[in-house]
């Protein structure tokens, strides 16, 4: 069976609709191809009780638990800290960082202060190995099976990627779409319940799409098992072109709600 990941996707920012999070799709994207998929995702607010009963109860279900955001140099910044008070650890300077993250600042032209907001992102969970990445001197962090990331797109991909080749994953998650223009879910959904029956393994999606000249379905066959997924989507395909001309892949410029 494949490993499992859980994101928390922490910030009132996030909360408050201000900032649209833009993680979660790279992620759950990313994960899936190197065979640790996604089951839950949640956001949650800068709040400490919140962020370590949420840390705890989640990394005790999941084998891999990402979080994304609160690990900058403003007082809301309280991720770091957050995950020390689940593990039960001190929060504490990690001196390897410190070092590197001073001599990045004093290179600068001209040099900037590494002053104590900034010395908080050298401040890490006793115990915790640094997630480095080429984007910043300020690191993200493992701490057992919670793995700790900026909520800054670009950086947060960054660290994914220094991050993911020490990830242990399972057989990657294959997908097959195929969709048809004039047909809807109302007249297939008995024949899809049918699918999913005969492929128990399988996640068998349906999305309904629309566009100017009306509307459409688009179905969507996931799993592990390569052969699984083809039957899957071949069943999928002679089921919409019952109703209508189907056809293979995404259903180009149209837009795909659930």
């Amino acid at each position: 069976m494949n490993p499992t990941a859980c994101l928390l996707i922490i910030g009132n920012e996030v909360l408050s609709g201000r900032t649209r999070d833009a993680n979660l799709q790279f992620l759950a994207t990313r994960l899936g191809e190197i065979g640790i998929p996604l089951r839950e995702a949640r956001v949650i607010p800068d709040v400490p009780e919140t962020i370590i009963a949420t840390v705890n109860e989640c990394r005790a279900r999941f084998t891999h638990v990402f979080t994304t955001g609160g690990i900058g140099p403003t007082h809301d910044d309280i991720t770091s800290e957050c995950v020390a008070r689940a593990f039960g650890v001190p929060w504490e300077v990690h001196e390897e960082t410190r070092a590197i993250m001073a001599a990045d600042y004093a290179r600068r032209d001209p040099p900037v202060e590494f002053n104590a907001a900034r010395l908080r992102m050298a401040t890490l969970p006793r115990g915790a190995v640094p997630i480095r990445c080429a984007e910043t001197t300020a690191p993200g962090f493992s701490m057992g099976n919670v793995h700790v990331m900026a909520g800054v797109p670009r950086i947060m991909r960054s660290m994914f990627e220094a991050l993911a080749p020490g990830l242990e994953g399972g057989q990657p998650v294959l997908s097959r779409t195929v969709h048809a223009h004039g047909v809807y879910e109302g007249q297939i959904a008995d024949g899809l319940s049918a699918i999913q029956a005969r492929y128990p393994a399988l996640d068998l999606g349906s999305y309904p799409y629309y566009r100017g000249r009306g509307g459409g379905v688009a179905l969507v066959a996931k799993g592990t098992d390569g052969a699984a997924v083809a039957a899957a989507a071949a069943e999928c395909f002679a089921l919409l072109a019952s109703f209508g001309e189907a056809q293979q892949g995404e259903p180009a410029a149209d837009q795909v709600s659930t």
